[in-house]
């Protein structure tokens, strides 16, 4: 039964990662992103992977595991992107320089 809990709960998780990773590309900024919390999450996941095989528990949970960080994983590539898409808008902006005399 706690597995099944556990997997419900990872469940829950990981039909919000696609959203948020849909939502960000459409975004297109970085700027309502967290690179702190995408990295504690992943962190997160990588942990309850490493005690589901400490443990050699091998079923259908670590699966789920591994589902949830790939999205968080794909929700960290769209950070960078959207960094990239922000940094050339930034540069778009600023006047250039002349230095000249």
């Amino acid at each position: 039964m706690a597995e099944i809990l556990e997997a419900v709960m990872l469940m829950c998780f990981g039909f919000s990662w696609p959203i948020s990773v849909i939502r960000n590309i459409r975004a297109r900024t970085a700027k309502s992103m967290s690179l702190g919390f995408i990295l504690l999450i992943i962190v997160g996941y990588i942990a309850g992977i490493g005690a589901k095989i400490y443990t050699h528990n091998y079923g259908y949970v670590l699966i789920v595991y591994f589902l949830n960080l790939m999205a968080v994983s794909a929700n960290l590539a769209v950070y960078f992107i959207n960094r990239m898409h922000d940094r050339r808008r930034e540069m778009q902006r600023q006047p250039e320089v002349c230095y000249e005399q």
